[in-house]
């Protein structure tokens, strides 16, 4: 008899354990869940001098200050020169423009072309097309010859966050591709590769969608700009994309 009440006693004795022990790890877990919360709404609070945080339609990702000079450009930057000659350089999200033996963070030059988006972006929709939204600049793609437009920022109160129930309508000529990745590619491995593809492309094809009439003589450029289309296919599905 007393074996079964000091056995009794010992299972709701663990039981009572077990249970202090769930209560406690619950509690660790919602403290630090808020304390990553904190973090993340006070992030912006721990940049540079030189950056901001741009939290537009939760981007919630770090830049550049414009007017913020450095002395040297990242590597894998694109260049991309105006009509008139005025040289601009992109990264990242971030524009920059020659000054003196450095470089200056300005913004985005409206009506450039860039082959391919920063690797990380916030897709907006207004009036039901996507807009591609990063570091309070906005994009919209026109098609493989061209790639994505800097365009002017739309008025807000047409803006929304949610994708709407209908696809956009295709671009006029069946231009637009879409690109998948098969072996589960991040973002920033996807904005990589597009990028070294296109510029491979251009070496293949010596057609810049970046450039004025692609910087071929205008009896050239659908010629230039095909082999460019299949150059860029090639490189993309031999990293492990399906392109159609």
């Amino acid at each position: 008899m007393t074996t079964g009440i000091l056995t009794d006693m010992s299972t709701r004795a663990a039981r009572g354990y077990l249970r202090l022990i769930l209560i406690a790890a619950a509690a660790l877990l919602a403290a630090g869940t808020a304390l990553a919360d904190h973090e993340h709404e006070h992030e912006h609070e721990r940049l540079a001098p030189h950056q901001h945080f741009d939290a537009h339609f939760n981007h919630n990702h770090a830049y550049f200050e414009r007017g913020y000079v450095v002395h040297s450009l990242p590597r894998e930057r694109i260049e991309v020169v105006r009509p008139g000659g005025a040289h601009f350089f992109f990264h990242a999200g971030v524009w920059y423009a020659p000054r003196g033996p450095g470089f200056v963070v300005v913004a985005a030059p409206l009506g450039v072309f860039i082959p391919v988006l920063p690797a990380f972006y916030t897709t907006v929709w207004v009036g039901g097309l996507p807009y591609y939204y990063a570091n309070d600049t906005y994009y919209v793609y026109r098609g493989p010859a061209q790639g994505y437009e800097v365009v002017a920022a739309p008025d807000e109160s047409q803006v929304s966050t949610q994708s709407p129930e209908s696809a956009p309508p295709p671009l006029a000529g069946n231009q637009q591709v879409f690109t998948y990745p098969k072996n589960g590619q991040s973002d920033e491995q996807q904005a990589k590769d597009r990028y070294e593809c296109h510029r491979w492309a251009v070496t293949q094809s010596s057609y810049d969608p970046t450039a004025a009439g692609g910087g071929v003589a205008p009896g050239d450029a659908a010629a230039r700009r095909a082999d460019y289309q299949r150059a860029m296919t090639a490189c993309l599905e031999g990293r492990g994309y399906s392109v159609k």
